[in-house]
């Protein structure tokens, strides 16, 4: 009975050295007597018990990894307190296993002196512009030496630049001053604009007043040049229809009549003048002698 518990204990310690289920997105590497034998992948997997054994276990997986804060000189000679992440990943256990002593502290060391070098190159002001070339910077130095370590570099993440307290409030005051400078700049150009706006719109005004001045003046004349012109077209009509009228048969003897009854009632409107003093002719002959003249005028006229 003795002899079976230990030949079932024996079996049950040589199934566990030989038998080994590996897990998914992982690599074993395995040792033959110390030396490197193979590398385990997912699922069942045998060895040969107390020769072989599992020495290092590695997972494929993205691994982030937390990079300690350190503080930096700029190119300018200021101290910035910088932190990241990195993110990186196992693609040769063989090597992860053989090639450091301890790969994490590796890559940790070096993306600080990498991110150092790359910080250094650069003044403080680019530092902030620039994330994306330092983070670029820094995964390319660390790719090209992990290489040896079988681990491959994703990526790396500044999570804060910190500058000193000092630097902070001259940064400050200079983008306050910058904003004050756009608002006044901005507040300028809003009067310049105002200023134009007016006068452009005096100018407009100014323009359309003499344009109605003028057009006012253009139809003020034109009125005046048609009164003119129907005035004289009336009295050339009124003309023509006398000259017509006395070359009809008694024609002349209304005419005489028509002077007559001028003649008259000018006489008339002399003598209602109180300070005027009217000397009336002797012989009324003269009057006749008047309207005589007035005719042979007429007949003048008629004749040319």
């Amino acid at each position: 009975m003795e002899i079976a518990i230990i030949v079932f204990v024996i079996a049950v310690i040589f199934t566990a050295h030989a038998v080994k289920v590996v897990p998914q997105q992982n690599a074993w590497v395995k040792e033959r007597l110390g030396k490197y034998a193979g590398t385990l992948t997912p699922g069942l997997n045998f060895l040969m018990p107390f020769v072989e054994k599992v020495a290092y276990k590695h997972s494929l997986k993205e691994i982030p990894l937390d990079v300690p804060s350190q503080i930096c000189i700029t190119r300018d000679n200021t101290q910035l307190q910088v932190d990241g992440i990195l993110y990186f990943q196992v693609t040769d256990p063989m090597r992860a296993s053989y090639g450091s002593s301890n790969y994490i502290m590796a890559v940790t060391q070096l993306a600080q002196t990498s991110l150092r070098s790359v910080i250094g190159k650069l003044e403080l002001d680019k530092t902030f512009e620039e994330r994306d070339i330092i983070n670029a910077q820094v995964v390319q130095a660390i790719d090209e030496a992990a290489l040896n370590w079988g681990v491959k570099v994703l990526r790396y993440e500044i999570k804060d630049l910190t500058p000193p307290k000092e630097i902070l409030h001259a940064m400050q005051a200079q983008i306050t001053a910058e904003r004050e400078k756009r608002a006044l700049i901005a507040a300028s150009e809003g009067r310049r604009q105002e200023q134009i706006n007016i006068a452009t719109g005096e100018r407009e005004a100014s323009i359309a007043r003499s344009e109605g001045d003028k057009q006012a003046v253009i139809n003020k004349a034109q009125g005046e040049a048609t009164a003119i012109m129907t005035l004289a077209s009336a009295s050339a009509q009124a003309i023509e229809r006398v000259a017509t009228a006395i070359r009809q048969p008694g024609g002349e003897q209304a005419v005489q009549l028509k002077v007559a009854e001028k003649a008259v009632e000018a006489y008339g409107k002399v003598a209602q003048d109180a300070t005027t003093t009217l000397i009336v002719p002797s012989n009324m002959t003269e009057v006749s002698a008047l309207i005589g003249s007035a005719m042979k005028m007429v007949q003048v006229e008629r004749s040319a």
